[in-house]
């Protein structure tokens, strides 16, 4: 650079400070305008909260924030029941959150460390007479010690979790006495029914946007996409493609993170492109008939975006992620794995159609299962519980155990890294569910009841509230969750002699008091029984049957491209039951929107209740929660059961393999290795550093070995470091392989 660059430099640079500075003015005023408006919000809310009736979630639909917000400013607040049930949106509102997909959180661009060591929460206890669970002898058999006077709750603050400053979340309660009692009841005129009609089929295509090819019925084409905006591959699909194709699924090139530099969060960077420019005569989709699903899901990984064309042409644009990780398959691959998908299914469900996503085509195939033969048993439906049960269960029962243990509960080097993982798991764990109305068990009913009848109660499907003591001299893993702070957040107390509160399923409860290092002491508060029935057992028996017969012919198939498609077709059976179990659990409906700018940039007014959640050059986008809706095939008790013996089994469960001596069933799990050996916790899967050999069946809930490096490593600490180790390993056992 010489003097003159230097000086036209300063010049320009000079000409960006008069620019910046009235802008940085007036975004000060903005900033003390939006200052004084949360004050006031804030009075607002404590003021509303002082009223005998006012409820968490009202006030925060009315505020545009999230409850946890409002217990923070109201803390008197802080949910003892089920939320109440918000009145229904206008018949004219977009409701654009996909029902059958999990709402996910912004998820940040750069993964996050993981939390610090959970403190000791001292738990605000409920009243009442406590039925308390001792040491389980050795037989199996548990020993109950009963106390009869009831104990006083004592008033406590939340408590906070150490390293974060943030207060736990505090688990609801059933009220006592009458109120609770009144829980107990199925929804009026709603229940589970077999349908009447067949889906409609729609079109699909597959699209490879990072090298323009696309594959559908009638034949592959390679496109020029330019950017690959949703305006270019609508323009582009449809030269060439009939509008009988409906559902565009991306194989690769995931174009809606191509502007994800400039943002936080992946979910600002997805709703930029969905909502970009279309071309002339597309607009949004903002219904289709009596389907719900019109308008855009904004994930941050698998978004979906609806468009139409006139009032007769529609389509969305998916990504195959929901299905299956494509692991590079071609488009033309990917199609056949679809093909591969529908044939395995066709024997076993008679009509069989694949719908946008996983979970919608595993709740459509389920509930086609249903009896159909009058005077069968729940031929009249599966009844869905109150508002208040489904409320209690979607706020204490967690999914799956994701956990990373970092130094210093492990060593900073340890000897090796291996993953384990329960092949298509949750089917070994859908014989057996709650159906029907539960019973409401009281501690004092518990008391009451034989200790052949508290353990029978306890291994029936069954939801338990529970003051646990871990022993002391404890040195494994955590067995039972509690809340973490975090909406849906949850951690595993591991430490000797720490007592807490939580909510956990007659599956967890039942590992505490019989696992194979120590017992640990239970304390029954409250909970709720089912009958014991098999509403999931003939759907997901067909869904094992065709997962087998797909992996059997990928193991034996000749044609290499055949083989990757039967592969691929038989993680999206997994994924069926999986997310099709997910959506029994019926989270609060979520709907998203978005505006576009006044003019000068000015925001535009957002609906009542919305929250502000991103904002381009052009568009705002916002969020709701709209509560529970009345959904028939809402059984979040099958879910929590499911998921609750699917944690249990992650720690001790039988294989199929046989003891040579005993003939008994070997065990598996994480407290079936070495202590201080767990590294890490993923759903169905174990990641540790002692060497693995148990045995793989090949049946559902087998652990198969999917990762290995028997050479010493550096224990991650990160979620960025776990993924590359996961990596790492994966790739290193495939190497033995070849």
């Amino acid at each position: 650079m010489d003097n003159k660059e230097y000086s036209a430099g300063l010049t320009e640079l000079r000409a960006v400070r008069d620019e910046l500075k009235p802008l940085e003015r007036e975004l000060a005023q903005l900033q003390a305008k939006v200052g004084k408006l949360r004050e006031r919000r804030a009075e607002k809310i404590r003021e509303l909260g002082g009223y005998a009736k006012a409820t968490s979630d009202r006030i925060a639909t009315a505020a545009g924030l999230g409850v946890i917000d409002i217990v923070a400013l109201a803390p008197s607040l802080a949910p003892q029941s089920a939320p109440e049930a918000p009145a229904e949106p206008p018949a004219t509102e977009t409701v654009t959150g996909d029902q059958l997909a999990a709402q996910a959180p912004a998820e940040p661009i750069k993964e996050m460390a993981a939390p610090s060591k959970p403190d000791e929460p001292q738990t605000v206890e409920p009243s009442g007479t406590v039925a308390r669970l001792g040491v389980a002898p050795a037989d199996g058999t548990s020993d109950l010690e009963v106390l009869a006077e009831p104990q006083q709750a004592a008033a406590a603050p939340a408590p906070v979790a150490a390293g974060t400053g943030e207060a736990e979340r505090v688990l609801p309660s059933i009220p006592a006495g009458a109120e609770g009692d009144a829980w107990f009841r199925a929804e009026p005129n709603l229940a589970s029914k077999r349908p009447n009609f067949k889906q409609a089929a729609r079109g699909m295509a597959f699209l490879d946007t990072a090298t323009g090819v696309l594959v559908w019925q009638g034949g592959t084409v390679r496109l020029d996409l330019g950017r690959a905006s949703v305006a270019e591959i609508l323009t582009a699909v449809y030269a060439v493609a009939p509008a009988s194709v409906e559902r565009i699924y991306i194989t690769a090139g995931d174009p809606w993170h191509q502007s994800s530099e400039q943002y936080d969060f992946l979910k600002d960077a997805v709703a930029e492109w969905l909502n970009a420019p279309l071309p002339e005569g597309w607009s949004v989709e903002s219904s289709r008939g009596k389907d719900r699903q019109a308008g855009h899901l904004v994930h941050p990984r698998n978004p979906v975006g609806r468009w139409q064309r006139g009032k007769d042409q529609h389509t969305e644009i998916r990504s195959v992620g929901e299905w299956f990780d494509p692991e590079g398959a071609d488009p033309a691959t990917v199609r056949a794995a679809f093909v591969e998908l529908w044939k395995a299914l066709r024997p076993h469900f008679e009509d069989v159609v694949l719908m946008g996503s996983p979970s919608q085509t595993g709740r459509d195939l389920w509930s086609r299962t249903i009896p159909a033969k009058a005077g069968a048993k729940w031929a009249e439906g599966f009844p869905v519980m109150s508002q208040e049960i489904r409320g209690l269960l979607h706020a204490t029962a967690g999914q799956g155990r994701t956990e990373l243990i970092a130094p210093p509960r492990v060593p900073e080097r340890v000897p090796g890294w291996y993953e384990v993982d329960r092949t298509f798991a949750y089917a070994k764990h859908t014989w057996a569910s709650g159906v029907g109305v539960p019973q409401r068990i009281t501690a004092a009913r518990f008391a009451a009841m034989s200790e052949k009848e508290q353990t029978n109660a306890l291994f029936a499907p069954s939801h338990w509230q529970v003051r646990v003591t871990i022993p002391k001299g404890w040195n494994h893993v955590g067995l039972l969750p509690a809340p973490a702070p975090g909406e849906r957040s949850w951690h595993y107390p591991y430490e000797g002699g720490h007592t807490f509160v939580t909510w956990a399923g007659g599956a967890e409860v039942n590992l505490a008091l019989r696992n194979p290092i120590a017992p640990w002491r239970i304390e029954i508060l409250d909970g709720l029984l089912w009958e014991s029935g098999d509403p999931l057992k003939s759907w997901s028996t067909k869904l094992r049957e065709a997962w087998q017969s797909l992996r059997a012919t990928a193991e034996l198939h000749g044609d290499e491209q055949q083989k990757q498609a039967c592969r691929l077709a038989s993680r999206a059976v997994r994924s069926i039951l999986l997310y099709g179990i997910g959506t029994f659990a019926q989270r609060p409906r979520i709907t998203t929107g978005s505006l576009e700018l006044g003019a000068g940039g000015a925001v535009p007014d957002l609906p009542d209740g919305a929250r502000l959640t991103g904002i381009t050059d052009t568009h705002v986008t916002w969020e709701r929660n709209q509560g529970f809706a009345r959904d028939q095939y809402a059984h979040p008790e099958w879910a929590a059961g499911v998921w609750s013996a699917a944690r249990a089994a992650l720690l001790s469960v039988s294989t199929s393999s046989k003891d040579p001596a005993t003939g008994k069933p070997l065990k598996a799990g994480a407290l079936h290795l070495p202590p201080g050996s767990i590294l890490a916790f993923r759903t169905d899967a174990i990641y540790t550093s002692a060497p693995v050999d148990w045995e793989y069946g090949g049946e559902p809930g087998d652990y198969l070995l999917k990762g290995r490096m028997p050479w010493e490593q550096t224990t991650p600490r990160t979620d960025e470091e776990f993924y590359y180790l996961q990596g790492l390993g994966r790739q290193a056992l495939e190497a033995e392989g070849m």
